[in-house]
């Protein structure tokens, strides 16, 4: 099914507010995806949404195109420092509300990506719009089953970078650092760099690393278990939470 949804970000409630009411979108022109797009989804996220983010409640059709300056679209604003830049303002004749909102359930950095129109619909889950496996859902689900506690999207900072640990699982000699490695988002030479470096800053700084792939989680769960229990154990065992 052909991928015609752009999936596009609400950064305020102000811009919630002014789709809602004037039914039309922007996006500074030098950002605006070269795929054509028929419909747009509105991601709200939790900053500035707060615990009612995280989710997409609302899209439309797009019905009309066109490319406007700034200073234009919010004449009021003439000295704001981007009124001359020039943005692709799609309109909308109804901004329509989903059944039911998509969650971020595991909080992913959303920025624009695609879907087709039967998936928005069905959707749960935004890993779901772009059809990628519930990795850490179900690595998270196995290791409430066995009883160990651990900490999802940990935040840490090693020196001067700052990360996101997927799973977190606190020991009483250490962490171990699992990372669920999504087939499409971890494929590319650039974030394989990145992860390199990552998980050998993380060891710097006392962390076991446990790289999981898509594949094995879903088809071989058990050995990744396995390798995630020995690591615990390694470590003297888990720490509560």
């Amino acid at each position: 099914m052909k991928k015609s949804v752009l999936v596009a970000v609400l950064k305020s409630p102000r811009v919630k507010r002014l789709l809602l009411r004037w039914h039309r979108y922007r996006i500074p022109l030098r950002f605006a995806p070269k795929r054509r797009f028929t419909h747009v989804a509105f991601y709200e996220p939790k900053t500035g949404f707060g615990e009612r983010g995280k989710c997409i409640r609302y899209y439309a059709h797009v019905s009309k195109r066109a490319v406007k300056k700034r200073i234009e679209l919010l004449p009021r604003e003439s000295a704001h420092p981007r009124a001359g830049d020039d943005y692709l303002v799609c309109s909308f004749r109804k901004v329509k509300r989903l059944a039911r909102p998509i969650r971020n359930i595991i909080p992913r950095r959303i920025s624009f990506g695609f879907t087709d129109l039967r998936t928005l619909h069905f959707a749960r889950d935004v890993l779901e719009l772009y059809h990628v496996a519930p990795t850490e859902q179900l690595i998270a689900r196995e290791l409430e089953q066995l009883g160990i506690p651990y900490l999802p999207q940990h935040p840490l900072q090693c020196g001067k970078k700052r990360f996101r640990i997927d799973l977190a699982v606190p020991c009483k000699a250490g962490s171990v650092a699992i990372e669920c490695d999504n087939r499409k988002a971890h494929a590319g030479k650039v974030q394989k760099h990145k992860d390199r470096r990552k998980d050998a800053l993380l060891r710097r700084h006392g962390w076991r690393v446990l790289r999981l792939r898509e594949r094995d989680i879903v088809e071989r769960i058990e050995e990744c278990l396995v390798c995630i229990k020995t690591a615990v154990r390694a470590l003297g065992g888990t720490h509560t939470v």
